[in-house]
């Protein structure tokens, strides 16, 4: 069975129209080679996510004290910090790498020696599930795969897409206003041009090699078996091209994940793949398959439609495109599918644009630039093809975002944590950014002195300082801190909040956004006010309110900034 599941995704790659059965069969025995070598080396994982799922997305070396690799105190602050509130935690890429904070990797096997290596990140899934990046789309030019393929080594001669640059390249999708192919010179003398996705120092993969195929499952059952239950696939709708396409989303990409899930769910059960694209709504959750692809998808529209709420104070638009995220989430529960949203607000990433086309209006996104730069943030553009730009992401912290300059300290808790409970309340597993767990704002100066605008949400701790800056109490850092985990750790109680209950939107008005999750006596009614003015809430019963305790009438007001999770 795994044999002929095995087969049919090879052949549909690596079969031409005369059908090379040969070797399409030769690559599944490769396949099935691997599937044997890491059979039996990864823990018992969960079969699946519930209401106690939740992600901490952090650098592995977000947190650092004298005299010890990072991964170790991340330890150090994990199992003090977050082991009743969280139950995995994201590595973004602890590789060697070169650039971009860690996607340009050098090594996709090791682990980056200022972090630490494989023994500590195995002690840190003692207490937690894991995820790691597996950055496949692209790796670094300083890399023994492509300084082999410039010095003329045979092994890696395939391992790059090489094009001609007088060709025409207009409709591929282009996510940064970079040139799409970089020329090098080879050890021979010849110059050759290769695709550069992301920037000079990304070198893209050639998935039509069958040998980066079998290094790329490889790299995932090594991950799996490291304490990695779940892997990342990052920028993963770029890593099939077809000349005169958008090189974008190709159906081989889907079938390589496809394929890769196939082997995951053989070998290591439980294991996970993540999805990360950064397109339209459509797009993205075409990840899914038909169940048979991601296990989760990134949920890309929601922390910019949250962002828009609360500028403007208006939930009609989140409203509306959550009623039709609820309809494409419960039909894909009465299928029985093993797939959900992984929700988050705030990421290593600015909160991106693109994810709103055919929600928000030009308009919308020109106010939302134009307040995060007053706020301190900067924005980041695409190349459209065309000669033209448009935005692509916004750079900034999202407490930032969120909040005023001049909110005092308890207003500023108040809005963002209204926020974090938009994110904590939807169907899906909620991933929450160590900045947004440790109440953080702008790194500006970090954005400026990099000349990176990401970096103005990527500060780095020292750990002795962070912890007296937690303990002291009334600061924005401790009350933010202090109420997430309160919050996560209540979470994980009830049962209505499992990607695998009912999500209902309820109709308010257009300064409260609500949600009902789960039926029955495990039902939960989430409702928040977006505004910085009193409103009036009206519901068809009340209930007890699981965060302050207090008990609820039909009809009740809710300060500014106040949510309440109602239970029968």
């Amino acid at each position: 069975m795994i044999r002929e599941q095995i087969y049919t995704k090879v052949a549909a790659l690596y079969c031409d129209e005369n059908g090379d059965k040969a070797q399409a069969e030769s690559i599944t025995e490769d396949i099935l080679a691997l599937i044997e070598k890491w059979r039996g080396s990864a823990p018992q994982y969960p079969q699946w996510v519930d209401q106690t799922t939740s992600y901490l997305i952090t650098y592995g070396d977000s947190f650092s004290r004298q005299g010890e690799p990072t991964l170790q105190t991340m330890k150090c602050f994990a199992d003090k910090y977050l082991k009743d509130a969280i139950s995995n935690i994201h590595i973004l890429p602890m590789f060697p790498y070169t650039s971009d904070d860690g996607f340009s990797v050098v090594d996709y096997r090791k682990v980056d020696e200022n972090l630490g290596d494989w023994t500590e990140l195995n002690a840190l899934a003692d207490n937690f599930d894991l995820m790691y990046d597996c950055v496949i789309n692209h790796i670094s030019k300083s890399s023994d795969w492509f300084q082999g393929f410039l010095a003329g080594d045979e092994a890696y001669q395939d391992y790059f897409v090489v094009s001609d640059p007088e060709l025409d390249y207009s409709s591929v999708t282009r996510p940064r206003a970079l040139p799409l192919l970089t020329p090098f010179t080879k050890a021979n003398g010849e110059t050759t041009h290769v695709w550069t996705t992301f920037s000079d120092d990304q070198i893209d993969i050639n998935f039509r090699s069958p040998k980066v195929l079998l290094e790329s499952i490889d790299i995932l059952l090594m991950y799996a078996a490291n304490g990695g239950r779940s892997v990342r696939l990052d920028a993963i709708g770029f890593i099939w091209k077809v000349l005169n396409t958008s090189c974008i989303h190709l159906p081989e990409a889907h079938e390589i994940i496809k394929l890769w899930r196939i082997v995951l769910d053989e070998v290591m059960p439980g294991s996970l793949l993540i999805t990360e694209t950064n397109v339209p709504h459509k797009e993205n959750i075409s990840y899914f398959g038909d169940g048979d692809e991601a296990h989760m998808v990134y949920q890309f529209p929601l922390p910019p439609l949250t962002l828009h709420a609360f500028l403007c104070q208006d939930s009609q638009v989140l409203t509306e495109w959550a009623k039709g995220l609820t309809v494409e989430a419960m039909a894909s529960l009465q299928e029985g599918r093993k797939t959900t949203y992984f929700n988050f607000l705030a990421s290593h990433d600015g909160i991106g644009v693109r994810p709103t086309e055919g929600i928000l209006t030009n308009d919308d996104r020109q106010m939302m630039c134009e307040q995060v730069e007053r706020k301190g943030g900067r924005v980041n553009y695409k190349d459209n093809g065309d000669g033209t730009q448009s935005p692509y992401e916004l750079n900034i912290n999202y407490l930032s975002a969120i909040t005023e300059p001049e909110d005092d300290v308890a207003t500023k808790a108040d809005k963002f944590l209204a926020a974090q409970a938009i994110l904590l309340s939807f169907v899906g597993v909620p991933a929450v950014y160590y900045h947004s767990l440790l109440g953080s704002e702008n790194d500006v100066q970090g954005m400026v002195e990099s000349g990176i605008n990401r970096r103005i949400n990527r500060e780095k701790f020292e750990l002795e300082n962070l912890e007296a800056e937690l303990a002291e109490s009334g600061s924005l850092r401790n009350r933010i801190y202090t109420e997430m985990v309160r919050l996560l750790a209540l979470r994980k109680q009830q049962t209505a909040f499992a990607p695998t209950s009912m999500q209902q939107v309820l109709e308010l008005s257009p300064q409260l956004f609500g949600l009902q999750r789960g039926e029955g006596e495990e039902s939960i009614r989430f409702v928040v006010n977006l505004s910085a003015t009193t409103q009036e809430v009206s519901l068809l019963a009340g209930g007890r309110d699981l965060i302050s305790g207090h008990e609820f009438a039909a009809q009740f007001t809710l300060n500014p900034y106040q949510f309440v999770w109602l239970a029968n």
